[in-house]
């Protein structure tokens, strides 16, 4: 069984999505397909159907979230220290094509958010910066060409 590498906030999101699902979705879903059923002819109810399949939907993203969390391998950022590029790392890079700064934090493909900065382990960036340092430059081939990259700051917070 594979572990899931996530920071504990990412735990704990995926475990609070989870509570919600089943304690709150879960409860409406079945009163929605019960209210549908009293509705009569299933056959052609389209409450009913809507209902079920939303319960479909609800059941397979449990299954998933608790597939996930157990096979959870929780890396507490806050205990690690280094100055290489690593899992759980907060990175500012210069981006020498836009001569831009960028924040990133590596985190598991569960948590990963771009529009917050966070990358997913697997990202082509996330695995162009592990093992480098700061000075370092990095090459990264995305779906748009090469973009290169200057490590700036490394830092575990």
């Amino acid at each position: 069984m594979e572990k899931v590498p996530m920071t504990a906030a990412g735990h704990a999101a995926l475990e609070e999505e989870l509570r919600r699902r089943q304690q709150i979705e879960r409860p409406r879903i079945i009163q929605a397909i019960s209210e549908a059923r009293a509705h009569g002819d299933l056959s052609e109810n389209a409450e009913y159907h809507a209902a079920k399949e939303s319960q479909s939907h609800n059941e397979g993203r449990i299954a998933e979230l608790e597939d996930k969390l157990s096979r959870a391998e929780i890396i507490d950022v806050s205990k690690l220290s280094g100055s290489t590029v690593k899992f759980g790392a907060t990175v500012t890079v210069f981006d020498e094509e836009t001569e831009e700064e960028k924040r990133y934090q590596i985190v598991g493909e569960t948590e990963a958010d771009v529009k917050d900065g966070r990358i997913s382990v697997a990202s082509p960036i996330a695995r162009a910066l592990i093992g480098k340092k700061v000075g370092d430059t990095v090459e990264v081939k995305t779906p748009k060409g090469g973009k290169s990259y200057e490590i700036l700051t490394v830092a575990f917070v």
